[in-house]
């Protein structure tokens, strides 16, 4: 089965924003590879962020997912509390300051310096709960 190898996130500071990812994950340091500021995670995947140059456009923000350890999951949130940074339990900004508990887990958002949704969380959404989507 195919696998995802890489994505482009689309940033106003290529490795402001993979530095802020890179943190709050406790992974190493984004290298540059071209135009990009890369952010390899453990599974391989690589998140390339680029400066978007489009004249007078502006980007959509993006949601992206991360699948963490209770461990991590609890380091993540220290990171963030440390830093004072917002964050909800739900899309949209709601929950604030909350953490969510779906299918007996954890999850949160945060936003990155672009406004990118970071979701976290320690259990992938159950078939149950999808199909009530």
């Amino acid at each position: 089965m195919p696998s995802l190898d890489h994505t482009i996130v689309h940033s106003t500071d290529r490795f402001a924003s993979a530095q802020f990812l890179a943190d709050l994950l406790d992974a190493p340091a984004p290298k540059a590879y071209g135009p990009f500021a890369a952010v390899k995670m453990d599974n391989g995947v690589t998140l390339d962020y680029a400066e978007h140059v489009a004249s007078g456009q502006e980007f959509v923000p993006t949601h992206y997912a991360f699948l963490v350890t209770e461990a991590e999951f609890d380091a993540i949130l220290a990171r963030i509390e440390a830093r004072q940074l917002p964050y909800w339990a739900e899309p949209l900004h709601r929950g604030a300051q909350q953490i969510n508990t779906r299918d007996g887990g954890r999850g949160l958002y945060v936003d990155d310096p672009d406004g990118h949704y970071m979701e976290f969380l320690t259990r992938t959404y159950s078939e149950e709960m999808l199909a009530g989507l």
